[in-house]
């Protein structure tokens, strides 16, 4: 069976420190590229195979507009958003659903109520029910509707792994990865996600994150513009308050968490970092992700100390702060 790191593959990454005693570690592995892309820090063994989740979001929604999904704007951001199912956010996929003739019914994604605290209660004052356009991936699925719609491929059964769209979203992320697949699994939404590497996962992420809207060639346009779309409206992607809206809002950076940990994230000279924390937890993954590219020169300090205050990794005691989370001695 294969796996990701092991225990002994991982540094420690991130800590828990309650009133100068370090509670909790989080272990895991990083890798950080620079501008022109080259490998300038490992921690841990970042050749290991990973599930990306989330993160390979933004490799999906290149593949559904280079096969034809017609998105700009806010509705191309929402097309790589975990997003946490507001009133906006369930407007724009809606927005998206619409114009290729569709409705909610054909989202594949499970219904769920919105991760927005506000929007949830509102919707249980007004007994509302969990609803497939709220779950934090409609986004994507909508853009790879759309991609079908356009193409003219069967738009039921497009999760399938052999479906055309899969197929060309398959040969995509290899082309951007530069590996092969190693493994294909479903991910939480229903729809395909495949292991790679670390390394490889990041090499794919700053060809994405660097790419010009300008450039010659449509894979590098398309994720140029997803990219733009993306830092400019920043809400789309996460949440208000929620921590790829913030660090995009507060860094000028792209990132995108995935689930059980992952997290990417490219700075605007083009420094990328990818990261894995082999617990799962994801409470630590962004200020990790802003220290390495601060440490590689690509952040300012001050930036990811202010980052930090917004993302409230304070740790509590009595309702006072008496500790925080914060990078380990593993980077």
């Amino acid at each position: 069976m294969l796996e990701t790191l092991t225990v002994q593959d991982a540094v420690e990454l991130a800590v828990v420190e309650r009133s100068g005693f370090v509670e909790s570690r989080h272990a895991g592995a990083a890798v950080v590229l620079s501008p022109d892309g080259e490998v300038i820090a490992r921690h841990g063994n970042a050749d290991a195979l990973i599930l990306p989740r989330s993160s390979l979001k933004p490799l999906q929604a290149v593949a559904c507009i280079t096969a034809g999904a017609s998105l700009e704007g806010e509705q191309l951001a929402m097309s790589t958003a975990s997003h946490s199912g507001t009133d906006r956010h369930a407007s724009v996929v809606r927005d998206v659903l619409t114009a290729g003739g569709l409705t909610e019914d054909a989202l594949g994604c499970p219904p769920a109520w919105p991760s927005d605290t506000a929007a949830r209660d509102e919707l249980v004052r007004e007994h509302g029910a969990q609803t497939r356009i709220r779950m934090n991936c409609s986004g994507k699925h909508a853009a790879m509707l759309r991609a079908c719609v356009a193409t003219g491929w069967p738009v039921d059964g497009y999760l399938d792994a052999a479906h055309p769209l899969q197929v060309h979203i398959r040969d995509v992320i290899e082309r951007l990865t530069g590996e092969k697949i190693a493994h294909t699994a479903i991910d939480g939404c229903g729809a395909p996600v495949y292991a790679i590497t670390l390394t490889g996962l990041a090499r794919s992420i700053h060809r994405i994150g660097t790419a010009s809207d300008r450039s010659p060639f449509a894979l590098h346009r398309v994720a140029g513009s997803l990219v733009r779309a993306v830092r400019e409206h920043p809400w789309t992607i996460d949440g208000p308050g929620r921590p790829d809206t913030i660090a995009i809002e507060k860094l000028g950076v792209f990132a995108k968490g995935g689930a059980e940990g992952v997290m990417v994230m490219v700075a605007p000279n083009g420094t990328t970092v990818a990261l894995k924390m082999l617990d799962g937890g994801a409470r630590a993954s962004t200020i990790v992700a802003a220290t390495l590219l601060a440490r590689a020169g690509a952040l300012a300090e001050a930036d990811v100390e202010s980052l930090g205050a917004a993302l409230s990794l304070d740790v509590l005691g009595g309702g006072e702060p008496v500790g925080k989370i914060r990078a380990g001695n593993g980077i």
